[in-house]
Parts: structure tokens; C-alpha cells; sequence
């Protein structure tokens, strides 16, 4: 059955009307509508930029041991923590850390399955989440959630890195080991690619 010129001139009609009166977007959601601990936990699961370099360190201290996972479970979400309340006082602008870099060197670690010290990995730890609870302070303060909304990102992050490393640790034997390189391997591609945009 065709349909009839009337009913394509009302659907023709609706879309130029839709697309002649634009709403305004953002590129990060930040505000829910469901208070500011579930604004950051949101803003957390939906920005790449901080997920994938979480569960990659997460790999990591996996990789490395329950002692590696332990210390990088309760280092990373103080971290994020300080660093976001920090960037919640300070006002400012974000550091400009490179998307890439975080992506590259936790990838390429994962998958090269280097021996680190556990002090290595600690360190690891507090200087990502210095860095991107930094960002993610500044992102609140700007957005309105502020201090509440970093407290929603520090514990999605202990949550998240919890559950990944435990996974890790747990499931090694065989192809399981180098089936998690792999996926670093795959964080650490992402992160070249990134790198290779920004070179554009």
C-alpha cells in the first residue's frame, strides 16, 4: 500500500519542524535530575576518558596480584577523591592531560604484563586519580553538582576498579591471562589511535 501525499507532506512537515528548533546538547551529561551523587556517578560511566583508564589500572593490579589489587582498590578512589576536591576549590580550568596518554602507557603495561612493585602500581594509582579527579572536580564545580557529585565518581570508582581487579586476580589459569592482555592491548591501540587524531 502506498502512501498518500498528504501523509508525506505531515511527515516531511514534522521533521523540517524538528529540525528547524534545536535544543541545546553537551557533550558529557552532568545533571540527571537525580541529585548530584548520581550526576557524577553518570558523568564516571559515561566518559571513556576516565572509565577505560580506570579498569585498565584495574587490569593491571589484577594481573599483578591480589597485594597490587588491594593497595590500587583503596589508592585510586582517594586519589580521585583528593584530586577532585581540589579541582572543586581551586575553580579553574582542567588540566589539559592528554586523552591518549593515560590509555597508552596503562595499555601497553597490561600487555607487556611487566613485574612491577607493588609501590610502582600505588604510584600509578594516585597520579591517575590526582589527575582525572582533578578534571572531574573542575567538570562538577562548573556544572553544579560540586562536591557531592565527586563523592558519586570517587565511590563508582572503588566499585568499578573493585569488581575488574578481582576478576583479574581471580581468573588467570591458562588463556585467561592472555586474554586480559588483550584487552590491554586493545586500550593501549585506543589510546595510539587517539594519539594519531590529536596529531591531525
Amino acid at each position: 500500500m502506498r502512501p498518500r501525499r498528504s501523509d508525506v507532506a505531515v511527515v516531511v512537515a514534522c521533521g523540517l519542524a524538528l529540525a528547524l528548533c534545536p535544543v541545546a546538547v553537551h557533550a558529557h551529561l552532568i545533571e540527571t535530575g537525580l541529585g548530584p551523587v548520581y550526576d557524577g556517578i553518570t558523568h564516571f560511566a559515561l566518559t571513556p576518558e576516565d572509565l577505560i583508564p580506570a579498569l585498565a589500572l584495574a587490569l593491571l593490579a589484577g594481573l599483578r596480584g591480589k597485594d597490587h589489587a588491594r593497595r590500587v582498590i583503596f589508592a585510586l578512589p582517594v586519589a580521585w577523591l583528593l584530586g577532585g576536591i581540589a579541582g572543586t576549590l581551586a575553580g579553574g580550568p582542567a588540566l589539559a592531560v592528554p586523552a591518549w596518554l593515560p590509555l597508552l602507557a596503562l595499555g601497553g603495561l597490561v600487555a607487556a604484563d611487566l613485574r612491577l612493585s607493588p609501590a610502582v602500581t600505588t604510584v600509578i594509582a594516585i597520579v591517575l586519580g590526582v589527575f582525572l579527579g582533578y578534571a572531574n572536580g573542575t567538570a562538577m564545580a562548573q556544572a553544579g553538582p560540586g562536591l557531592r557529585g565527586v563523592l558519586g565518581i570517587a565511590g563508582t570508582v572503588f566499585v568499578v576498579t573493585t569488581l575488574a581487579a578481582a576478576c583479574v586476580a581471580a581468573w588467570q589459569a591458562g588463556w585467561m591471562r592472555i586474554a586480559w592482555r588483550v584487552a590491554g592491548s586493545w586500550i593501549g591501540a585506543s589510546g595510539l589511535l587517539l594519539l594519531g587524531w590529536s596529531l591531525r
